[in-house]
């Protein structure tokens, strides 16, 4: 087994600083390097201000920074004295070409393994970490093999399994750390390597091992699932509507089922992050690709259900509010695509905002964490959006308030207190079911859940 002394994670996003910080707190004997070849980003991950918002990130990274955990864009010298290399730069959707808008950009991920060859020395054990599609550690194999220099890089696969707002918490605590490895000795070797780094605070039990194409598979597969369950109880919530039912009592029923489960049964305006999308839409490319148009169709319906979800949103606001928002506020409660995280990316409140755009209303955005994020995303759309820390301001004056974003900050805001300024008759529409309808309701406000009847003050 390889003793380890150095470690190098190549990507300084989501993934690749979480991960790295925990393992340099867990693991003290080891120094840990995480290269980007952002400057400003690097910048930030060695300031107070880190460039991502993730609960208990901040405490983690101060304890180690310094110590055994360091920043840097000196990307060859970080491959040169690296024993281990974790992979974890972007994997967006390709934009152009064959494939594009399904198919994997794995662009930065050549470019890495190339990066690798030129600057390293001596072998290296090379761990995807990325969400890469099924059988692309064959590819990176052999740009790392063909080098040259007579070096071995053993490819080992390592996804991840985190849910932003949680991430210290499933690194600290997960249910299970995948690692996959080639069957030949060196590679079963370079898995035994990658465990013992795990093993310093995860039991034995729960880390498991597979072949490497399992492995990459399974990430794929697994957001798949979940974001497959959040679309089915969203495509119930469009049929509660219609009903009388209510999604939030049908989810609970069927959830208490042992062979379902509550989890990811809570319905909403649809998922969003940097993965759902772009790794369902990159399974059903691998199917298509592999003969198996059926299967691609079934996986794809699953990014047009949560499409729907957003779209239909947006037509409910329109019903209610005379067919027409045009030139009146709305006031944006979230743009997040989910709560304790600044990342927008993918968010389904982009959706919303970007459709109501189109019909002429102006835009208040209130987020706790992701204010910035929303600024790059919408701009000023010619002075029709305004952003605002202060949720009160934001709902000044406001036609209806849009609930997007399921942060606890809105589920405690003084409604009557808002309601005193907003004109009559006072709209409510609750994205993510956090609030109290019934209350809200006899406060005065016409309110509009997902997935029930609405509640009204109309004949």
């Amino acid at each position: 087994m390889k003793n380890i002394r150095n470690i190098l994670c190549i990507g300084a996003g989501y993934v690749g600083g979480p991960t790295m910080a925990v393992i340099a707190d867990r693991c003290p004997e080891y120094r840990v390097t995480v290269v980007d070849i952002d400057p400003e980003r690097i910048r930030a991950w060695n300031s107070p201000r880190l460039p991502i918002y993730e609960p208990g990130l901040q405490e983690v990274v101060e304890r180690c920074r310094g110590r055994n955990l360091f920043y840097s864009t000196d990307i060859p010298a970080g491959v040169r004295e690296a024993d281990v290399i974790f992979v974890s730069v972007n994997t967006p959707t390709k934009t152009f070409g064959h494939g594009a808008g399904r198919a994997a950009d794995l662009q930065f991920v050549e470019r890495t393994a190339r990066e690798i060859v030129e600057y390293a020395q001596e072998g290296k054990i090379v761990v995807e970490k990325s969400t890469l599609p099924v059988r692309t550690a064959q590819a990176l194999s052999r740009v790392l093999q063909a080098n040259g220099k007579g070096l071995r890089f053993p490819i080992v696969s390592n996804p991840e399994f985190l849910a932003e707002g949680t991430a210290i918490q499933d690194l600290t605590f997960p249910d299970r750390v995948l690692i996959g490895g080639t069957d030949d000795p060196e590679g079963q070797e370079a898995v035994e390597t990658i465990a013992q780094i795990y093993t310093h605070w995860i039991p034995r039990e729960k880390l498991v091992t597979t072949n490497l194409w399992s492995s990459e598979l399974t990430k794929l597969v697994a957001n798949a699932f979940l974001a497959q369950r959040i679309s089915s109880i969203n495509s119930i919530s469009a049929l509660c509507e219609k009903t009388g039912a209510n999604v939030d009592q049908v989810s609970q029923a069927v959830g208490m089922d042992s062979r379902i489960g509550p989890k990811f049964l809570q319905a909403g305006i649809g998922f969003g992050g940097s993965c759902f999308r772009k790794d369902i839409l990159n399974l059903a490319y691998l199917c298509e690709h592999y003969g198996l148009p059926e299967v691609a169709q079934y996986w794809e319906s699953v990014v047009d259900i949560n499409d729907y979800q957003a779209r239909r949103f947006v037509e409910k606001i329109l019903e209610a509010m005379f067919n027409t928002v045009t030139e009146k506020k709305l006031a944006i409660l979230g743009f997040a695509f989910k709560a304790n995280t600044g990342d927008v990316r993918d968010t389904p409140a982009l959706a919303v905002c970007q459709r109501l755009l189109a019909e002429r209303a102006t835009l208040a955005i209130c987020d706790p964490k992701a204010l910035d994020n929303a600024r790059k995303e919408l701009g000023d759309a010619g002075g029709r959006v305004t952003y605002h820390q202060d949720p009160y301001q934001a709902c000044q004056d406001a036609h209806a308030i849009l609930l997007l974003t399921d942060w606890p900050l809105f589920q405690t805001l003084d409604y009557p207190k808002i309601l005193q300024g907003l004109p009559r008759p006072a709209f409510l529409f609750d994205g993510r079911n956090c609030l109290d309808h019934k209350a809200l309701f006899e406060m005065g406000y016409n309110v509009y859940p997902t997935g029930s009847p609405p509640w009204t003050h109309f004949l």
